[in-house]
């Protein structure tokens, strides 16, 4: 069976979450290594920019951008660099499962930039997405005061999703949508890795890969969460927009709640249970689009049909 536009788009915007979400997997024990955010960010934009290079290259793929195009690629490569250095730094400041939690403002953002610079309407069944994705994130997250609430790394998931917010509305709005989705992102990505050559004074500071487990877990860094993410999250908003694809996102900390329970043996309460529940209905009800609208215009109909009778 083959799949509509907008099928393919919902599957490639949840394929993009759920692999953006395996970060903190590979990152955490990097650090434990005693890797700075730095050069793991080099490593893993590094490893990602030559599979890119290599995979368009066995594709025929031409390397070439017109003018028009150097500028806005620019931008959003060191957008989306911003989004994983600042996402990167606040594991060092708090619980990582808090860090995506609060990351998932991002769609959010993007409902209200596509709203306020681009008079996109806000539907109802979008904003109840919205509502229920966001209280369904905060029952997933089980700190309870277990991990520190740090001023700093709330300020700093904050930016990250902000610079991930306009990268997503940036890829959407701008030349760029026209572009081969794979040249994309091995151009954001070559741009993005500008900041981490900076950040660590030309290289000078970068921390060899301190071994082989720490190698792997580079390149599994730079193929899943940012190669496939990235791919994926581009054809995404090519198909069905940036707001759509942000509150797929939602599936990014639910990711991190199957890892702990299949690795980590952690345990699923009754609260997390109701997260889970609520961040599935809200993509479901993404998902059925505007047949949940127009369930719910039937339903109100029904109501109103009933009440007027009632009346009567």
């Amino acid at each position: 069976m083959k799949l509509t536009r907008t099928s393919e788009g919902i599957l490639l915007g949840i394929i993009s979450a759920v692999f953006y979400g395996l970060n903190p997997l590979f990152a955490l024990p990097l650090y434990e290594e005693g890797m700075n955010p730095d050069s793991v960010l080099f490593y893993r934009y590094g490893f990602a920019v030559v599979l890119l290079a290599v995979l368009l290259k066995l594709q025929r793929q031409s390397f070439s951008l017109s003018r028009k195009e150097i500028v806005p690629i620019a931008v959003m490569g060191l957008l989306f660099s911003a989004s994983s250095l600042f996402l990167y730094l606040s594991f060092m400041y708090m619980d990582a499962g808090l860090a995506c939690t609060i990351l998932f403002v991002y769609p959010i953002l993007v409902a209200l930039i596509m709203f306020l610079f681009f008079h996109e309407r806000l539907s109802f069944v979008g904003i109840l997405c919205i509502l229920l994705a966001l209280t369904g994130i905060l029952l997933l997250y089980r700190g309870d005061g277990d991990g520190g609430v740090s001023t700093t790394g709330v300020i700093l998931v904050l930016f990250s999703s902000l610079s991930y917010a306009i990268y997503i509305v940036g890829v959407n709005k701008s030349s760029l949508k026209r572009l081969h989705t794979g040249k994309l992102t091995l151009f954001a990505l070559l741009f993005g890795i500008i900041i981490y050559v900076v950040r660590l004074d030309f290289l000078t500071s970068l921390q060899p890969i301190p071994s082989v487990a720490a190698g792997i877990r580079l390149f599994s860094m730079a193929f899943f969460p940012t190669i496939v993410s990235l791919v994926c999250m581009t054809a995404a908003v090519h198909r069905i927009g940036s707001t759509v694809t942000a509150v797929l996102g939602a599936l990014e900390p639910v990711t991190a709640l199957v890892i702990g329970v299949l690795l980590f043996d952690e345990t699923i309460t009754p609260r997390i249970t109701a997260g889970v529940i609520l961040v599935i209905g809200a993509v479901t009800l993404i998902v059925l689009g505007d047949s949940t609208t127009n369930f719910l215009k039937k339903g109100a109909g029904i109501i109103k049909s009933i009440a007027t009778k009632g009346r009567r």
